[in-house]
């Protein structure tokens, strides 16, 4: 099983395609990765480089900083006034260095290091297709009340979703937001759910509202549809069910053709579900160019200010931010990793950072609840992150079943959902992880829809199941450890306070 370390969101793609058709008894349709599109410039030349900058939040931008942008060589794409970012865009390699002597200017910095479009280097694997035989033997095995292919999701009675469906579904007044590679919302699964009011395309850093723009292409990823089906996939008769069946989803698209989540996209996603009420965001996906952002660099301490600040605008709103914790194997809580993944949109090379002075965004930001993955045997994934303080919570992500077999009729340690297209298939990785966290949190939303976004974090934490340290952590069982967990059965580096309870968040 290949880990495809340069994305995240990808690191275990290993998609399984499901037709409509092939779930109502005929063949399966076989699906195929597309190449990946390039990326077209949006109000740019190709030369440029597309830039934040940052200013005093709520007094919108001075005429003395936007003379200095123009001084500059830059060309202003949008501003956030409420937090004080500027999405400026640039042909002049000095740009930056300029406007930071700017008086009322914080910080600026490159979102990338290849001018527009960049190119991508992801290899998304070719789907294989599920045979007739056992979309059918699936489908025998679902008891009254069960969707067809809900016999296949071992995760959900590991985080007792399964029990929580039969006193709630959620409820249709909470909303989830997949800030992701676009969704599909014509899906069977998500259709019944979707939440067009609150969907939007951010990929050029500024909201588009054209109808379907939150749409992934057929050559672009199917990420965000898988994800936001292991959320709120309807539970109707038709295929898979999510975690939180009954609430909404909606897609803010942030990942441009070449499948980069640049800063300037990640902030206007953010923005846009503060103020649309949106009640939890869900983030699997590291900002691009760079794994970790390294605040001693004036261009990536640009980028973490920006996204804090758009993370943090939407957590006052009163949204909780869901983030998928790394597909690396990485111990966040150390004084020493080696990324050997950025940047990723120009030239990568090793670089030894520290976790502590350098950042996963969002995933390390206050106040954003970092997801690692367990296996069908409810221990660590063998691919993820981990770290004491830095992990607040687990669920199930999936895993090699030559690590963690599921038990009958489950057949695949992966998760499945759905993919555009009336499909259905199976991805692991932490960023199957965050979504089940997500609908927890949705589930715990539609039970108290009058908390804030602290308390339902609080609650979140409260109502985990206790998880202890896997303590020898030896995943592949060669005699070596493969991973140390430190901390105590209430809250430790591999599962935080504990495995996410859908249960509990619906009866306390």
């Amino acid at each position: 099983m290949a880990h495809l370390r340069s994305r995240r969101r990808l690191a275990l793609a290993v998609p399984v395609a499901l037709s409509l058709t092939a779930s109502l008894g005929f063949l399966p349709a076989v699906a195929s990765a597309s190449p990946r599109a390039q990326s077209t410039a949006t109000e740019t030349d190709a030369a440029s480089l597309s830039y934040v900058v940052n200013v005093r939040p709520g007094h919108g931008v001075s005429a003395q900083v936007k003379k200095a942008i123009a001084t500059a060589g830059g060309t202003i794409v949008t501003s956030y006034d409420q937090i004080g970012v500027i999405v400026v865009h640039s042909a002049d390699p000095g740009f930056a260095k300029a406007i930071r002597r700017t008086p009322g200017v914080e910080s600026a910095g490159a979102t990338r290091t290849a001018p527009l479009p960049a190119q991508s280097t992801t290899d998304l694997g070719t789907p294989k297709a599920l045979t007739a035989a056992q979309v059918a033997e699936a489908g025998s095995e679902a008891a009254d009340g069960q969707d067809p292919l809900e016999p296949l999701q071992w995760d959900l009675p590991a985080i007792k979703a399964d029990k929580a469906h039969e006193k709630t579904l959620g409820s249709p007044k909470v909303t989830v937001a997949v800030i992701d590679t676009g969704v599909d919302d014509t899906h069977p699964d998500i259709a019944p759910n979707f939440d067009r009011a609150a969907s939007v395309n951010c990929v050029a850093g500024k909201p588009d509202t054209t109808d379907g723009a939150w749409r992934p292409s057929a050559a672009e990823s199917p990420h965000g549809t898988h994800v936001a089906g292991e959320i709120a996939g309807a539970k109707n008769g038709v295929g898979i069910t999510g975690v939180a069946p009954g609430v909404k989803v909606a897609g803010i698209k942030v990942a441009n053709p070449d499948g980069f989540f640049y800063t300037e996209a990640v902030v206007c996603g953010f923005v846009w579900a503060a103020e649309h009420g949106v009640d939890v965001t869900n983030n699997s996906y590291y900002t691009d160019p760079w794994y970790f952002n390294c605040t001693d660099d004036p261009d990536q301490k640009a980028l973490v200010e920006a996204v804090r600040r758009a993370s943090q605008y939407a957590e006052r709103k009163g949204t909780v931010n869901v983030a998928a914790a790394g597909n690396e194997n990485y111990d966040l809580a150390s004084h020493s990793i080696t990324d050997p993944a950025s940047p990723n949109d120009s030239t990568p090379g090793d670089r030894v950072i520290d976790p502590h002075k350098c950042y996963d965004i969002p995933t390390q930001l206050p106040g954003v609840v970092t997801v690692a993955a367990t296996g069908a045997k409810g221990v660590k994934s063998s691919f993820s992150n981990y770290g004491l303080g830095v992990i607040d919570i687990a669920a199930p992500g999936g895993d090699s079943t030559v690590y963690q077999k599921p038990e009958p009729p489950a057949t695949s340690g992966l998760i499945l959902g759905p993919l555009p297209g009336g499909k259905w298939g199976y991805m692991a990785g932490t960023s199957m992880a965050s979504p089940h966290v997500a609908g927890v949190a949705a589930l715990i939303k539609s039970t108290h829809p009058n908390a804030p976004a602290a308390l339902v974090k609080a609650l979140l934490y409260a109502e985990a199941s206790a998880t202890p340290c896997t303590d020898p952590y030896d995943i592949n069982g060669d005699g070596k450890v493969d991973a140390v967990c430190e901390g105590t059965k209430n809250r430790n580096g591999f599962y935080g306070w504990g495995t996410a309870d859908a249960l509990a968040a619906v009866t306390k």
